[in-house]
Order: structure tokens, then C-alpha cells, then sequence
């Protein structure tokens, strides 16, 4: 036996970030969208827990006990009294240390996996609490579509959203750190104001004006993000060159997203990306998607 959940990548259409905080997290307004770009993690009963990755830059995904995945099947197996003696294999296509939340994705997809191959019957509630305990973008992860999230991004509220958006993610070469890049958001930005979400871009996704959201995009830590890797500018530049409606870092980096008006605009800009050569390949979804779910059982 074996299970499957598919579980999505992520956009951070706004990003509102505070200062430091006593704890080194950073309070956010991060309005999240969960976007067509998927991760499979299929759980299967092994004599020992093991973790296994394909796809795209599968090099590098960590296959030990750091892997958000395996860190996901331990504390649900520590709350249930089992071993968490479990394979783990990710099918990778979400872009690998590149803004989406890609590893947040496996340990949600890996929480869910799990929860079903075991019958553990975790609550939602439970299975939320061990989400935010792995990390600050996996609770949305297990939940898609679009929320809010405050704290630092693990307390969600649910967000109405009334049309379909199409985007375009061009993938830059190599990853950026994402402590380097709050690292640099504090240079950047001693007097940071508290986080507050935006009015104007929350009725824009409720309403589907793409129009709108393109105008309200915002990411405080690009300007951080284009500090450590300046030519990020270039595919920003290049992105709305090309027809896009709004470029924007996606959370801290180093995949730029674009926003257009349709699904012809999305496969002109992509095109267009890739020819520039300011990007290693560009990827075509629409948002919003659904959070984890079992494929098979």
C-alpha cells in the first residue's frame, strides 16, 4: 500500500515584512496564492524511515533528516507512538530553493501522506499545529488556495478569491538564502514599519480584476532580493518588456513571478523569458490551485 498527495507551489502577491523580532522571526502580512505547480510525495511502509527525490534540480533536495518531509513523518509519528518508519519519494516540479515554498510543499504533502498511510485520523487542527511547527509557509502549503498569514506567516485566515489569475515563474539559476535575504532586509530597513494587508489588493482578489492585483503587487524584500543578486532586474525588466502585466521577486527569491492577462499572454511571455537568456527556463500556472490531497490510496 501506498499513498499519494499532490501539493501545490506558492506566490506571495504581497509580502509585508516588520522588523526583527526578539526570536529572529519577522512579523508578515503575507497574502499567499497557491499557483499550478505541483510537488508528489508518495508515502510507502518501509523497515526504516528513507527519503528519495526526482525531477527537476532533484540534486538538490536534502535526503536526510533536515528534509522538511522527514521532519513532517518524525512529528506525527512522535505524537501517535509509532515509528515513523516510512519511504518517502518526491516528484519534484516545483523550482527548488527558488521563493514557492517547494519544501514546505513536501513536508505538507509528506504530514498528509503519512496521516493516511498510518490512519492516524489527525484532526485538521492537529495536522495545522504540525505545520507551523516545521515552518512558517507550511500550513499553507496543506491548505492552498489563498490566504493571509500573520505572525510570521503560520497563522492563516482564509481569503475569497473570484476569477482564475495566469502567471508566469522564470527560474533563475541557482537559489538565494532566505536568512540572507531577511539579513539584508534588515541593512536595507532599520525602521520597518508593523505588516498590515493591503485593502486595495485583498478586493482584487476577491473580485478576480487582474488589472488591480498587477497594480497592487508588492514584496518588501525584493529590494533585498535585487541587492544580492542584481540580475534578478534584468528578468523583472524583461518579463514586462514582453507583454507582462507586473514582475515581482516571488517571496525571498531567486524566481521572479509575472502576472498577465490570459493563457496566450502566459505562453508569449515564457517564451520571451527564455529567449532573453536572463533566466535557465520559464514555467506557465494559474492560481488559484487547491492545498494537499490524496491522489491514491
Amino acid at each position: 500500500m501506498s499513498v499519494t498527495v499532490r501539493v501545490p507551489a506558492k506566490v506571495n502577491v504581497q509580502l509585508a515584512v516588520g522588523p526583527a523580532r526578539p526570536d529572529g522571526f519577522h512579523d508578515l502580512a503575507n497574502v499567499f496564492l497557491a499557483v499550478s505547480l505541483y510537488d508528489e510525495v508518495t508515502a510507502t511502509p518501509a523497515d526504516t524511515l528513507r527519503i528519495t527525490c526526482e525531477g527537476p534540480d532533484a540534486y538538490q533536495v536534502p535526503l536526510d533528516r533536515t528534509n522538511l518531509a522527514a521532519r513532517a513523518a518524525e512529528l506525527l509519528a512522535a505524537r501517535h507512538g509509532i515509528a515513523p518508519d516510512v519511504h518517502l519519494h518526491i516528484a519534484k516540479d516545483i523550482p527548488v530553493a527558488g521563493g514557492m515554498a517547494g519544501g514546505s510543499a513536501d513536508g505538507a504533502g509528506a504530514l498528509l501522506a503519512c496521516d493516511a498511510l498510518w490512519g492516524t485520523g489527525a484532526s485538521r487542527a492537529e495536522l495545522l499545529d504540525i505545520c507551523a511547527e516545521l515552518g512558517s509557509d507550511v500550513p499553507f502549503s496543506l491548505v492552498g488556495g489563498a490566504a493571509l498569514g500573520t505572525g510570521r506567516g503560520e497563522r492563516l485566515t482564509e481569503l475569497p478569491v473570484g476569477g482564475a489569475f495566469h502567471w508566469v515563474f522564470a527560474v533563475a539559476d541557482g537559489g538565494l538564502s532566505t536568512p540572507a535575504v531577511y539579513r539584508e532586509f534588515d541593512r536595507l530597513t532599520p525602521d520597518a514599519p508593523a505588516p498590515e494587508a493591503s485593502p486595495g489588493l485583498l478586493e482584487a482578489l476577491r473580485t478576480g480584476d487582474t488589472a488591480a492585483l498587477a497594480g497592487a503587487l508588492a514584496n518588501d524584500l525584493q529590494p533585498a532580493a535585487l541587492s544580492l543578486r542584481p540580475s534578478l532586474a534584468d528578468t523583472l525588466a524583461a518579463g514586462t518588456a514582453a507583454g507582462a502585466l507586473a514582475g515581482i521577486v516571488s517571496g525571498s527569491g531567486p524566481t521572479t513571478a509575472f502576472l498577465v492577462k490570459d493563457a496566450e499572454a502566459a505562453e508569449s511571455v515564457a517564451a520571451a523569458l527564455i529567449a532573453s537568456g536572463t533566466c535557465r527556463t520559464a514555467r506557465t500556472a494559474t492560481s488559484p490551485a487547491p492545498g494537499a490531497r490524496v491522489r491514491t490510496a
